[in-house]
Formats: C-alpha cells, sequence, structure tokens
C-alpha cells in the first residue's frame, strides 16, 4: 500500500491544465490509513475548483494540518469545514498569534481569520509544540527551536499587537515528516524555520535517512551565495535526496538546485503527485 501525495493548489500549473493557480500551498496527502490536507491554499474559489477537477472530496479528509497561519495556506479553509462534519485540525500552539504585513506604512492582518474558540467549535483542535502522529506514518515535524542557519523570512512580515509589533519569529511553523519504507519525506508547507534547520532538525528528532524533501522553502529571496551554501550541505549531510520544490522556494533557487542535483530536482506544480511505499 502506498502514500499518494497531490498538489492541489500551487503557485503555478502545467500548460494546458484546466487547474488554476494561485499564491498559495495545499498538499493533499491520501494514505492506506486515511486521508490529510495540509494547507488549504489562498481562497475557497481556486481551493474547491481544483478539488472538484481532481476528483477529491472534502468530506473524505480526515484530519486537516496548518504549516502556520498565514492567509496563502489558510485561505481556502471554509471550504473545507463547510463540507466536512467530523474534522480534526492539527497546527502549531502558537497559531493565533496575530501575524501581519507592512506594506505602504500599513499593517495587514494576514493570519488567522477566525479565533480559536471559534474553530474549537467546528473541528476537533489540537495545538502542539511536540511532533504529533497525523495518521500512521505521517507525523508533524514539531516545533523547530535550534535555527542556527538563517530562517526563511521577510523584513516586512511581523507579528504580536499592534501596540508591541515584533519582526515575526515563524515560531508557528511546521512541516510533516512521512515515514516510508525507503527513509524519511519531509513535506515543508512554507518553511520560514529554515529549510536547512528544518532538515537537521528532522534528522535528529526522527532518524533514518532522508530520501525526499518537497514543497515550498522560502529561498525566493536567498542570494547566490546562501544557495551555494544550501547546495553544500545538502550534498554532505544529505547525499542522494530528491527534492520538489513549490510554492515560495524561487525560481532561482530551483535551478540552483536542479544545477546541482540534475534530475534529482523536480518542480512540483498544480496537479502533480508523487507515490512513496
Amino acid at each position: 500500500m502506498s502514500t499518494k501525495i497531490t498538489a492541489v493548489v500551487e503557485n503555478r500549473t502545467q500548460s494546458g491544465s484546466t487547474l488554476r493557480s494561485e499564491h498559495g500551498l495545499s498538499f493533499w496527502i491520501e494514505t492506506p490509513d486515511g486521508t490529510a490536507l495540509f494547507d488549504t491554499g489562498q481562497t475557497e474559489e481556486v481551493l474547491s475548483h481544483n478539488m472538484r477537477t481532481l476528483g477529491l472530496n472534502p468530506a473524505d479528509v480526515d484530519v486537516l494540518v496548518f504549516s502556520h497561519s498565514h492567509y496563502d495556506h489558510t485561505g481556502g479553509m471554509e471550504y473545507i469545514l463547510s463540507n466536512n462534519q467530523d474534522l480534526r485540525l492539527i497546527a502549531h500552539a502558537d497559531l493565533f498569534r496575530p501575524r501581519y504585513s507592512l506594506r505602504k506604512g500599513e499593517y495587514k492582518s494576514i493570519g488567522m481569520t477566525v479565533s480559536q474558540q471559534e474553530l474549537e467549535k467546528r473541528v476537533k483542535l489540537t495545538l502542539s509544540d511536540e511532533p504529533i502522529e497525523v495518521l500512521p506514518n505521517l507525523w508533524t515535524a514539531g516545533g523547530i527551536h535550534d535555527r542556527p542557519e538563517p530562517v526563511g523570512g521577510s523584513a516586512h512580515l511581523f507579528s504580536g499587537s499592534r501596540q508591541d509589533m515584533q519582526l515575526d519569529q515563524y515560531t508557528d511553523d511546521l512541516s510533516l515528516v512521512l515515514k516510508t519504507a525507503d527513509g524519511l519525506v519531509l513535506i515543508c508547507g512554507c518553511c520560514h524555520a529554515g529549510i536547512l534547520n528544518t532538515l537537521f532538525h528532522v534528522r535528529d528528532h526522527f532518524g533514518g535517512p532522508m530520501t525526499t524533501m518537497m514543497g515550498g522553502m522560502h529561498l525566493k529571496a536567498a542570494s547566490d551565495d546562501y544557495l551555494a551554501h544550501v547546495v553544500q550541505v545538502i550534498k554532505a549531510d544529505f547525499p542522494g535526496l530528491f527534492i520538489y520544490p513549490n510554492h515560495c522556494t524561487g525560481d532561482n533557487a530551483i535551478q540552483k538546485l536542479k544545477d546541482a542535483f540534475g534530475d534529482r530536482v523536480s518542480p512540483f506544480s498544480t496537479g502533480s503527485t508523487l507515490e512513496f511505499v
């Protein structure tokens, strides 16, 4: 029995596809023991259209996991909630901290649009800094506190109250870890905790070889020097890694990864699928 991962929402679609793209992310993860949805993209419109086109039913989702609270990962939530009356939702304990983007001198809210109390009335909510087994062999990575490498941050992203605004530390950032017969698959949402910090954390906490890394890696604004460093670390510490980047990874980073690792790097656009045994 295999686990199949489908990109339901992503920044790009393949040419000629009837699927829609937007700046956002959502992965459908169908395992032998149930189905998880990792993030819900930016809008209900794109999420619902793509799910219908792909033949995916929101009522079949056993558990919804949020990588973090930003709108491009939680914006399509209502489509799932309104079509699934028996849903578990797992996220980091800091999910509901207010988050903002500073644009043209104004702070715009970009975090959760519902309160914890409102959400608890509609789902079985679990918030935790510790790794949680979402479904058999599928785990949240837990909070990533050791961050010797740069985080996947942006100078215009803030958190806290409007009276005490601080640069966002992305404490709510979560990735998923799939345990397979061959090793570990790292499934990233945005990797605000930093892609190398996340790789180190998963290796140290879950053990076993890392075979695959996929999803948003927040390297869009990374310098060429830092991308060269990322490549060198992957070569040294994660040999043989297959990489399926999308969303916030950035074209330059994807090209640098392809230059370094060749056919082991393939962009993972909307509608793409991967299967793991």
